[in-house]
């Protein structure tokens, strides 16, 4: 039996909450973060609304940078109470579905349905219902990959967003993965990428047939890990 792992990620989560809360806010870029303090705050953006994105703000980005990009922009202080209230509801929801669950973080999860669905059209049809049931009860959207294992279907579910859906068939994990840049393997930042393309890896396939003892001699242990081979499978 093949396995089929889907994994289910909130859009823009934090941001996408306070919309719903303050309906106000919907169609606005929403910035969720520290006090940006007309600019001269410290801290970081939490997580943006994806209008907010279209500036060039993103999470991790400098809130006095933010504020440059877009002073008009809604900027509201981070609720994690009121977060990890709507994911409790989210995740018992995306539980009932799962023959075996994981929840990684407070907006995404991977959900085991081999047994449930035993095929992908019947997976792409439990992901639908799942998309429209959070919507539903939740007045939220999430982006979910269908995928033989957990690395594919993390990056599927990141391809398409928001509100997307991509499958990864069984037998193609290799030509999926192949052509991505190797930013989009879970754990690879932007100073590994940066050393990567200096050894001219730039795409996941690329990384796949790096020699795996040079990669643990630049990046020690974590050259094991960023190693994609065993994705493949």
């Amino acid at each position: 039996m093949e396995r089929i792992i889907l994994h289910v990620d909130m859009d823009s989560f934090y941001a996408s909450v306070e919309q719903r809360e303050h309906p106000s806010y919907k169609g606005q870029p929403v910035v969720v973060g520290s006090d940006p303090k007309g600019g001269y705050g410290r801290g970081v953006v939490s997580t943006c609304s994806y209008e907010a994105r279209t500036f060039g703000i993103h999470s991790g980005m400098p809130i006095s940078r933010a504020y440059k990009l877009c002073p008009d922009a809604v900027f509201v202080p981070v609720d994690m109470a009121l977060y990890k209230e709507v994911s409790h509801s989210i995740m018992e929801l995306l539980r009932s579905f799962a023959d075996r669950f994981q929840q990684v973080s407070v907006d995404e999860a991977y959900l085991d349905i081999s047994e449930s669905a035993g095929n992908i059209p019947k997976a792409v049809e439990i992901a639908g219902i799942i998309k429209t049931q959070v919507k539903e009860r939740e007045g939220l959207t999430c982006s979910i990959g269908i995928a033989p294992n957990k690395t594919a279907a993390k990056i599927a579910s990141d391809l398409d967003k928001p509100v997307g859906l991509t499958v990864v068939e069984p037998g193609r994990v290799a030509g999926f993965l192949d052509p991505l840049e190797v930013r989009r393997l879970p754990g690879i930042g932007s100073k590994n990428e940066e050393i990567l393309a200096r050894m001219d890896v730039r795409t996941i396939g690329q990384l796949a047939r790096c020699d795996l003892d040079l990669l643990v001699r630049i990046f020690g242990k974590w050259g094991v890990r960023m190693h994609p081979a065993g994705a493949w499978h």
